[in-house]
């Protein structure tokens, strides 16, 4: 099937893609801060970074309002406490754009002005048993002792109609369950929506970016299928090594190597011994 977008070296999720729209972030920020009530969409500067330790897909979110800034990280399915790290890389980041497209020099007397920051982790995948609220490098890393350096991220995990993190997480868990359904298919991405816009999640969104959010999808799955393709071709490469170091120590017989490298058949290691010996 053809793809109907342009590949790119920084590509949109659905995330990123959805609060690209300040009317959605602004909404976004009330379910964050719903004390709030004034904030209105021209108050909003996205600052989000595009890249920041590869050329990669991200699912990272920034945007200053008022004295904060607000930094979100989607962590899509396996939980890991290393969101923490990722969150604060974003977030010193983040703060040398500002300080350089405010003209700051950090260098004088004068005290820097900088926003306060807020850190959030939006968990999308399995609900890990008895998730925390927040994970902080202190406590999680070194064990609650005072550090030079500390962040504490907020963990959003829960499934809430009445915001629009919440039917996002929603979006993500039908998506994942589709998926489980009919695999990496355009199927599965239109079923989601389906679902999704019946039951009047994302719904607007969904209905006014169909088409956008059936190619970013599609995009995804052929990346995740070059990523699968090339950490096979890692797996079999580490394999072979094994089996070669094996076949040279001379320790143990084809047969015993081969129930060690499952991966490799018999046949194969065979050929590889014939190899080694000839080129001995």
């Amino acid at each position: 099937m053809a793809q109907a977008t342009t590949k790119r070296k920084i590509r949109d999720s659905v995330f990123t893609n959805l609060f690209q729209d300040k009317k959605y972030l602004l909404r976004l920020y009330r379910a964050l801060h719903p004390e709030d009530s004034s904030v209105t969409e021209d108050d909003i500067k996205d600052v989000t970074i595009k890249h920041i330790l590869v050329d990669a897909d991200y699912n990272d979110l920034g945007f200053s309002i008022g004295g904060r800034l607000v930094v979100l990280v989607e962590s899509q399915s396996t939980w890991t406490l290393n969101i923490i790290i990722r969150a604060l890389l974003y977030l010193i980041q983040t703060y040398h754009d500002y300080f350089k497209r405010t003209k700051q020099n950090l260098y004088s007397s004068k005290k820097a002005d900088m926003p306060k920051p807020e850190l959030y982790v939006i968990f999308t995948g399995d609900k890990p048993e008895n998730p925390p609220d927040s994970i902080s490098l202190s406590k999680d890393f070194f064990g609650g002792e005072k550090i030079a350096i500390d962040a504490e991220v907020k963990v959003l995990y829960q499934e809430d109609q009445s915001t629009i993190i919440g039917e996002y997480i929603i979006f993500c868990k039908v998506y994942n369950e589709q998926r489980k359904k009919y695999g990496q298919t355009r199927e599965a991405v239109l079923e989601t929506i389906r679902i999704c816009k019946d039951r009047n999640v994302l719904k607007e969104y969904l209905e006014n970016k169909e088409q956008e959010v059936v190619d970013i999808m599609m995009t995804l799955f052929d990346d995740e299928q070059v990523l699968e393709a090339y950490a096979e071709d890692i797996k079999s490469s580490e394999a072979r090594e094994t089996a070669e170091r094996m076949i040279r120590k001379g320790k143990m017989s084809l047969e015993e190597i081969a129930d060690y490298v499952p991966s490799i058949p018999l046949e194969e290691l065979r050929k590889l011994a014939s190899e080694i010996r000839r080129m001995a």
